[in-house]
């Protein structure tokens, strides 16, 4: 402390010195100082440092001033209250002062003072703002200064966006001297007095709301002077803008007199009235839907509106649209052009009622996606119409809009397979892409280059709204860009926006479709490989890649396949002349070292393409390029690109010749999976799979040994996509080098493989890849891998199984995955398997324990699935035996192992299996998921299918014998087999399961119902058509009298809405409905219970009101443009005072909805705020047990988080309501450190995580 003091009092000294120069360093220093967080300062320092630079704001050197101005911002957290308090005082006034440039600073100062006032209800920040607010305010109503008055204004302006909600007692003040203050002579008064307003707005009470919006419509009504009109217009539009959630209620009395004044002959009027009406449209979606109609006409209207220019010339040079004469007419059409850009008129302002008009439509094309298919009939006409706007600002806005209406049209993925209805938009928007193409050339042949690239962005958002719409206008589409990209006075930034459109529109139409128009392309982009901008060449490479595939494509095939270089169609003969070329022009940028990173990685992809396409056309170069390649793979900067190009050439059907490199190659491969970057070790393992399969002849037995050491420690649970991809090339070297598995590669690897077969987190393509290995391992009878070796190292695990103290559901997942290696070891050849069965099926018989029974079990179940067991005499007593024991885990084994062994002999288990589930009712449930495992397993395959077929009438009968089983358990498997039995045999078994659906029995129409969600896969199935049909015969169990029918209805619904929303969006209207119904809490379906001395209240409508909102959620991500959102919104607020799980559903659903919807919500913010500000404040009950306190908790964590959306949501911040709640929350010691950590993950969370995830 004594320190800082002495270096402050030094610095203090200086700043007395008559040298300006003295005056400016020190002042420097002490803001420097300042500035550093540990800074203390005793009170002598305070007040003189305060003292001081006070002083130093009247210093006769500006830049001395502006220096002492900059140190108020730290200091004011630096120093105690009254010393602020003070400086504002002195500030205000200086304000006063008569000298303007003490006026100026003191502004300056005022201002900076402000903002760095820490936020929160503090008394500092309190305390300052009512000192700044009257000294303002009488400023303010004192007219005889205007700079004074402009500079309070603007001061206030800033008060009132950050600190208005602690400044409410002076709301009333700051009105009344700001009103009188829109009728000032002065234009920059009235402006920010408009500013001023629209911030105190967000935070004033409805009283003086309403006081404001009076003043404003009386004014609008008895105006008879356009400047007033315009001022009052202005005034309204902005404060829609700010505090559109409060204005909704408004709108029906301002709304008409906006729209009556936008048809004044004032042009600037007319632009404010429809700047009012885009706010309105944007910030009042509901309450403007009756005035939609007049706003889109009006815009339609006002959007021509150009009373000085005549467009005749051009429409007629635009007419003729003759593809032969385009090329001629390339000149002449861009006379408008030219004319229109000399045509210049300072007084002419008709162009700002133009764009506003643009920008109006704008809003109700994203907003209004329910009026998409009548806009496609009136608005897109008009606006294509208007692509010839003279005025640059206009012509990009009109384009913007028409964009906005391309991606409003763009369907959602899930449809986007579906063929588009007859009226729908994307239908609409096919018959007009014709228009549409023409009028974006002729603004590409243009000069501007602003509109060109709003051009080239609304024919990339066409492409994508209608994926290959522009195959019939690719040649003049192609004719329009190649002079962008050959004229040397272009644009770079143009060159790039062509070239990556260019790789759009190739991309998005089929190879056929674009190899006739290669060859117009092709000059221009070689062209631009050789520009001297990197960021073109980068570009025009990549342009390069992605017509290398068009010129040949090689289609998909395996690795493995021996395809002869005679079965690959060669390229079109005038597309060979340009093979050379573009490896010469690429492999100049590959050579060089001098280049940009973006452009080395561009030219190494771009090469490994050529070679992987054209590689016998290059032949004569491969001595060239591939040493370069291997020098490369070396650095460290482009080895990863260079790994991921070899790959390519690695996997070609063309088999080029890589036997120059592979000697140098593979060492540095195999060196790289030591490496730390899983990115690289992943391409690496692919590559080097890729070589073993395809090269492996021409690699030493040597040097792929050496290769094969470094693979083990990348076999382990830690990473299991590295693992399998690990799994793969162990897989490839066993079955084509065997001899490369050395005595160390056999050592190191078998630990690694055996430890993760027995991991509990084995499964999917990992496991698949282990069964892949154990198999080759046997099959290619490799050393110290025998079967009988093997299949003993994995059974010893289940000996020792007691020494782990491995939970029960670990090791029945490790048994699962166990089991599958040891079926894959066992039914690789040989003749001893049956024996093995016998073995497992004898520990099954007299088990030493649960665990050896189930293991036992599950390998009899994976090894029957491959081989018929049927000549094992006991299989079916020892299997039945099975289902006694006590052990849950072991009965649904054994019920396993039965549907497993079925499945290797249909005709022989599977009437025995029916038969039983007759005989046998307390062994019903187990025999039924027995049957539902042969379904399962038979359906993955054609064969498979082929082979239940003959036996699905059966079973089909059997199970509809059990659709009234009063167990849910054996219910829900009896619905699961027959959905899935539907989806193999649609058409003959959906017309017997909607007669279910008719039954008199609840608990048979409850199994119908769930057996339509097992139709429903997310995956393209036969049933489709036919689901979609009925759909709504379907659905009608949704207003079921029971009350098991209609949850199980809800939960169908979901399914369908989560997996194919195709199935129900058109449903929509009349569901909705009855979900929202279901969403209310009833009370009839509330009883009292007594147990013992105590009554307890259960809610037999929870579990429905649950599925309500779940089928509500989904909706949201799948069907929202069909959602009424103010509605939906209003169930949601119910579902806020709920059961506790529903809350935490509804939490989430403000969340998402503030993300998708933040307009909406901020309208309905108050209505949010207040139920999660009683959750927040909730007190458990002092008796209370553990549970409910953790219950209590995660409430509030979840409420918190839904708090912190509603935060980000874009002006949330300054509504009274939300902020207030958000102080409180600070307040509490134990809500304010979770509260902060749930901010700061959802702010820094998004930019952590795409650097952390491996972009690989």
């Amino acid at each position: 402390m004594a320190i800082v003091s002495y270096q402050i009092a030094s610095l203090l000294e200086k700043m007395t010195s008559n040298d300006k120069d003295f005056r400016f360093m020190a002042t420097n220093d002490l803001m420097t100082e300042l500035q550093k967080d540990s800074i203390k300062l005793d009170d002598d320092s305070e007040r003189k440092v305060v003292k001081m630079l006070l002083r130093l704001l009247e210093d006769k050197n500006g830049e001395v001033q502006n220096l002492a101005v900059k140190c108020l911002g730290p200091l004011v957290n630096k120093v105690k209250e009254y010393h602020v308090e003070g400086i504002v005082e002195t500030l205000c006034a200086n304000m006063l002062s008569d000298t303007e440039q003490l006026r100026d600073i003191s502004s300056i100062g005022l201002k900076t003072v402000i903002s760095e006032l820490p936020l929160g209800s503090n008394t500092l920040a309190a305390n300052v703002c009512k000192k700044i607010t009257g000294r303002l305010s009488s400023a303010i109503e004192k007219q005889e200064d205007v700079s004074v008055q402009l500079e309070a204004l603007d001061i206030l302006a800033d008060l009132l966006s950050r600190f208005g909600g602690l400044l409410i007692s002076f709301h009333p003040v700051l009105l009344n001297s700001l009103l009188p203050q829109l009728a000032s002579p002065r234009q920059a008064v009235r402006k920010r007095t408009i500013v001023a307003l629209s911030h105190l707005v967000m935070s004033c009470n409805a009283a003086l709301y309403n006081k404001l919006i009076d003043h404003l419509l009386e004014g609008l009504g008895s105006s008879t002077s356009s400047s007033v009109s315009r001022t009052h217009i202005q005034c309204i539009a902005s404060v829609c803008r700010q505090a559109g959630h409060r204005f909704g209620e408004q709108l029906w009395r301002v709304a008409p007199q906006v729209l009556e004044h936008s048809n004044d002959t004032d042009e600037e009027l007319r632009e404010h009235c429809l700047q009012a009406l885009e706010a309105f449209v944007l910030k009042c979606p509901k309450e403007v839907q009756p005035h939609i109609p007049t706003i889109i006409e009006l815009c339609l209207k006002m959007i021509t509106y150009d009373p000085n220019y005549n467009y005749e010339d051009s429409e007629e040079g635009g007419g003729g649209e003759d593809e032969e004469m385009e090329d001629e007419t390339a000149a002449p059409d861009a006379d408008p052009e030219s004319d229109s850009e000399e045509y210049s008129d300072d007084d002419d302002m008709s162009w700002k009622v133009r764009r506003a008009a643009a920008k109006c439509l704008e809003s109700v094309i994203s907003t209004r996606h329910e009026l998409l298919a009548e806009m496609y009939q009136t608005v897109s006409p008009a606006l294509i119409a208007r692509f010839k706007e003279r005025e640059e600002n206009v012509k990009c806005d009109i384009l913007s809009a028409y964009t906005a209406l391309l991606r409003a049209t763009r369907p959602q993925p899930a449809l986007q397979s579906i063929t588009p209805a007859d009226n729908s938009p994307q239908a609409l928007l096919l018959q007009r892409v014709s228009g549409v193409v023409r009028g974006a050339l002729r603004v590409i042949r243009g000069r501007s280059v602003r509109a060109r690239g709003c051009a080239l962005a609304l024919l990339r958002e066409l492409l994508a709204a209608a994926p290959g719409c522009l195959a019939e206008h690719a040649a003049r589409v192609i004719r329009a860009l190649t002079p962008a990209l050959t004229d040397k006075t272009t644009a770079s930034s143009m060159k790039i926006e062509t070239l990556v459109f260019v790789v759009c529109l190739v991309r998005g139409h089929s190879p056929e479709a674009m190899r006739s128009h290669v060859a117009a392309l092709m000059p221009a982009v070689l062209g631009c490989v050789h520009d001297p901008f990197y960021k073109v060449t980068a570009e025009a490479l990549r342009v390069l890649q992605t017509l290398v595939k068009v010129m040949r494509p090689l289609g998909e095939s395996k690795p493995s396949e021996d395809i002869e270089d005679s079965t690959i169609e060669p390229p079109p003969e005038e597309l060979q002349q340009f093979i050379l070329p573009m490896y010469e022009c690429t492999l100049v940028r590959l050579r060089a070292t001098d280049m940009d990173q973006e452009v080395k990685e561009r030219a190494i992809a771009t090469c490994g393409q050529l070679l992987c396409h054209f590689g016998d056309y290059l032949q004569n170069e491969l001595p060239v390029c591939l040493p370069i390649f291997l020098e490369r793979l070396r650095n460290e900067i482009t080895r990863l690109t260079t790994v991921k190009a070899l790959t390519k050439v690695a996997a070609s059907p063309l088999r080029i010749d890589l036997r120059p490199i592979l000697s140098e190659a593979v060492p540095i491969l195999g060196s790289f999976l030591r490496k730390n970057q899983r990115a690289l070790k992943l391409s690496t393992l692919v590559l080097l799979d890729t070589l073993v399969q395809n090269y492996s002849d021409d690699i030493s037995i040597e040097l792929l040994a050496k290769v094969l050491v470094e693979v083990p420690p990348l076999v382990c649970e830690a990473d299991l996509h590295c693992a399998q991809t690990a799994l793969t090339l162990v897989r490839g070297a066993c079955l084509r080098c065997p001899a490369a598995l050395t005595a160390d590669a056999r050592a190191a690897l078998t630990p690694n493989i055996l430890a993760l077969a027995k991991s509990p987190l084995l499964q999917g393509g990992a496991l698949k890849a282990m069964l892949g290995v154990l198999s080759a391992l046997v099959s290619a009878d490799v050393a110290g891998c025998s079967r009988r070796e093997l299949l003993a190292l994995l059974v010893a695990p289940v000996h020792r199984v007691h020494e782990h103290n491995a939970t029960a559901h670990h090791i029945k997942q490790a048994f699962h995955s166990l089991a599958k290696c040891v079926a894959a070891v066992v039914t690789e050849g040989g003749s001893d398997a049956l024996d093995v069965v016998r073995g497992f099926l004898r520990d099954a018989t007299q088990p030493p324990s649960d665990a050896h029974h189930m293991f036992a079990l599950l390998a009899v179940a994976e090894i029957g699935r491959h081989l018929d067991l049927s000549s094992i005499p006991n299989l079916k007593e020892v299997l039945l035996a099975s289902f006694a024991p006590s052990s849950e885990e072991v009965k649904s084994a054994a019920s396993y192992a039965l549907g497993s062994v079925a499945v290797g002999n249909l005709p022989e288990f599977l009437p025995f299996i029916l038969s039983e589930i007759e005989a046998q009712p307390k062994r019903q449930y187990l025999l039924l998921h027995s049957l539902r495992e042969i379904i399962s397993c038979e359906s993955c395959t054609p064969e498979g299918v082929e082979a239940l077929r003959p036996f699905i009438p059966e079973i089909w009968v059997q199970l509809s014998k059990h659709c009234q089983c009063a167990e849910e358990g054996s219910r829900n498997v009896v619905a699961e087999c027959l959905g899935k039995l539907c989806l193999l045999e649609p058409k003959e078994l959906l017309p017997h399961l909607k007669e279910f659906l008719q039954s008199p029995e609840p608990l048979t129409r409850t199994t119908a119902v769930t057996a339509v969600k097992f139709t429903i896969s997310d995956q393209p199935q036969a049933i489709d058509p036919l689901l979609r049909a009925c759909m709504s015969e379907l659905l009608v169990p949704l207003r079921d009298p029971s009350l098991g029918v209609r949850r199980v209805a809800l939960v169908a619904f979901n399914s369908a809405a989560h997996n194919k929303p195709s199935l129900i969006r058109d449903l929509l209207p009349s569901v909705l409905p009855t979900i929202y119904q279901e969403t209310k809490v009833k009370k009839e379906l509330i009883r009292e219970v007594e147990m013992g001395p105590f009554k307890h209240s259960v809610d037999d409508g929870l579990d429905l009101r649950k599925a309500a909102f779940e089928c509500m959620y989904t909706l949201l991500g799948t069907c929202l443009d069909r959602l009424d959102v103010f509605e939906f919104l209003r169930h949601v607020e119910d579902g806020l005072r709920d059961h506790y799980d529903i809350k935490m559903l509804t939490y989430l659903m403000c969340a998402r909805l503030a993300q998708l919807c933040p307009t909406v919500v901020l309208q309905r913010l108050e209505s949010l705020v207040e139920p999660l500000r009683a959750t927040c404040t909730m007190k458990v009950k002092a008796n209370s047990v553990k549970q409910e306190y953790e219950k209590q908790d995660e409430l509030k964590r979840s409420a918190l988080r839904a708090a912190a959306a509603l935060l980000h949501i874009p002006e949330a911040d300054k509504n009274p309501h939300l902020m207030d709640f958000v102080t409180q929350i600070k307040s509490f010691p134990d809500l304010q450190p979770i509260f902060e950590s749930i901010l700061k993950d959802s702010s820094g969370g998004a930019a952590v995580d795409s650097n952390l995830m491996d972009q690989s």
